[in-house]
């Protein structure tokens, strides 16, 4: 019918045209909001989420001036008791900020700026609905003409907003129109005379939560699900091991491959989410790689990993080598500049989709062999020196392994010992582990590293397995203390560790290391096997 006020299930149409995946699920959780206190939803996930489709979907579900159901009768909603109770039943309003701020940059003779958007939107949706009743032309008030559309049509409104945050990243430092874009968003949302009686539901979108006003949140009567707390909408962001086996099976595509390289994330409830946007470029392109899209908050991780913030960038390497960092979210403003402190960051970060957060553990990582592969883009940037220096030591320890030079390597060991890398109780065999780690983290570029790894009839300590299509010798770890590096590696062949690297095929090197806590020092030894030991 129009562009902004009811207009269609055509986006959706196309959607599942292509190899969609069905979180038609969604919608009767929206359904369960309709007309009560919670019916203000704002949903926060990172880029590539499946946001604006789930937002297209929900226009399709709700538009009244359409007929939906060769769209949805046979997904997953059709079997909810709410299914046909809501179907196409009312006046959707559907706006995407991004948008609106592309037209101001595209389009020069319009004489706009970014600080006009909120004017434009109020414009835009007007103009549909005058388009309808031409005498609402001279009502200024865009809640008054949303209410007199309300009355002469017999339904009520369902907002959909994707990409709801996109002017408060663009417009980060400019205050004045940030708060004209939320007065614009509280004259609907939060109206006494408008928001009760015309608005059934809305659904925003966007990447970051609704910004904080002191220490509230600026829009108080929406109902927040990020990926720190999804909540109920948990099992409806990304996809899940079912949806890419199935996937995997219909494109003749390696599932372990794609568990790797896209899996990892954690929402709520769900602890294995996938990254549905790479996920699907790769089934397209029948090739596993990095599919991330880069965008202006992309460019920024960098300045904002410079800006060192209690040590970030040490932060940043312990990520990449494989662990698990403490983060606190709480006082995080949900923008692009209020950092006050490295948490802040990092808080960020869980929002973009470079890390992932667990809230029963408070612990943030690096989710998947795609994300972490953009961080070691940054670490080959010169000015992050601190970075620089390790990975230059690190490509000088790993040359020295794969050579056997063993002396070498006990040097290295020491040097990352010596560093602000290695733990503060260096007491045990976990943090000689901790070191080692740090020391081979040049590896992550080349291997995919298993620590722990069940093999023979033990477990192997580290295994640094070569990615695909590299000729890189299979590098086995085995780890002692207050013993001896002979030990370690007699425990490697006693229990035949390299059996779990049959199906590789290649040569392996085996480098068993000690620290003797006597003496305060390691020790190492290293040997090249062409085959795996009998």
């Amino acid at each position: 019918m129009g562009v902004h006020l009811n207009p269609g299930n055509e986006a959706f149409a196309e959607v599942i045209c292509s190899d969609y995946v069905d979180k038609t699920g969604l919608i009767d959780v929206v359904n369960g909001t309709i007309n009560t206190l919670n019916k203000l939803t704002c949903i926060s996930r990172p880029r590539r989420f499946g946001k604006s489709i789930a937002a297209s979907m929900l226009v399709a579900y709700y538009d009244c001036s359409c007929d939906s159901h060769k769209l949805f009768d046979n997904y997953q909603i059709s079997k909810y008791q709410s299914y046909e109770e809501h179907l196409n039943k009312y006046n959707v309003i559907a706006m995407d900020i991004t948008g609106f701020i592309s037209e101001v940059k595209s389009n020069k003779a319009m004489n706009k700026e970014i600080s006009d958007v909120p004017d434009m939107i109020r414009e835009a949706i007007k103009k549909d609905i005058v388009k309808i009743y031409p005498d609402i032309q001279d009502i200024t008030s865009l809640p008054e003409c949303l209410k007199q559309y309300e009355e002469r049509s017999g339904r009520k409104f369902v907002f959909v907003i994707d990409e709801w945050d996109a002017l408060i990243r663009e417009a980060k430092e400019d205050k004045e129109t940030q708060e004209r874009y939320l007065s614009f968003l509280r004259g609907l949302f939060k109206n006494r005379d408008f928001t009760p009686y015309a608005v059934a539901a809305c659904y925003m979108t966007g990447i970051l939560p609704i910004k904080k006003d002191g220490s509230q949140s600026a829009i108080s009567d929406f109902r927040e699900y990020s990926v720190l707390d999804p909540r109920s909408f948990d099992k409806y962001t990304g996809f899940n091991q079912n949806d890419v086996r199935k996937l995997c099976m219909e494109n003749d595509m390696d599932f372990v491959e794609a568990r790797r390289w896209y899996d990892g994330y954690t929402m709520g409830r769900e602890t294995s989410i996938y990254n549905p946007y790479s996920l699907m470029q790769a089934m397209d392109a029948k090739k596993y790689k990095s599919y991330w899209k880069y965008t202006s908050a992309a460019d920024a991780l960098e300045t904002y990993i410079n800006m060192n913030f209690d040590g970030l960038k040490e932060t940043v390497l312990r990520l990449i080598s494989g662990e698990e960092i403490d983060v606190s979210t709480d006082e995080f403003k949900n923008d692009f500049v209020s950092f006050r402190k490295k948490d802040d960051v990092l808080t960020l970060m869980i929002h973009l989709g470079y890390l992932t957060y667990d809230s029963m553990t408070g612990q943030a990582r690096i989710p998947n062999a795609e994300v972490q592969s953009e961080f070691v883009k940054l670490v080959g940037n010169a000015e992050l020196t601190t970075l620089a220096d390790l990975i230059k030591s690190s490509e000088k320890l790993l040359n020295d392994t794969l050579s056997g030079n063993s002396d070498a390597v006990t040097e290295a060991i020491e040097r990352i010992r010596q560093s602000n890398y290695a733990p503060t109780f260096y007491n045990n065999e976990q943090a000689l582990r901790y070191v080692i780690k740090f020391a081979y983290i040049v590896c992550v570029d080349r291997y995919m590293k298993v620590e722990e790894l069940p093999s023979g009839t033990g477990i192997a300590d580290v295994v640094y397995i070569p990615k695909r299509n590299r000729p890189d010798p299979a590098i086995l770890v085995e780890l002692k203390w207050n013993k001896s590096e002979d030990a370690a590696i007699s425990q490697i062949k006693e229990k035949n560790y390299p059996a779990v690297l049959e199906d590789y095929g290649g040569e392996i090197v085996l480098v068993g290391i000690n620290y003797d806590d006597k003496t305060k020092s390691h020790s190492c030894v290293i040997e090249r096997v062409e085959k795996q030991l009998a």
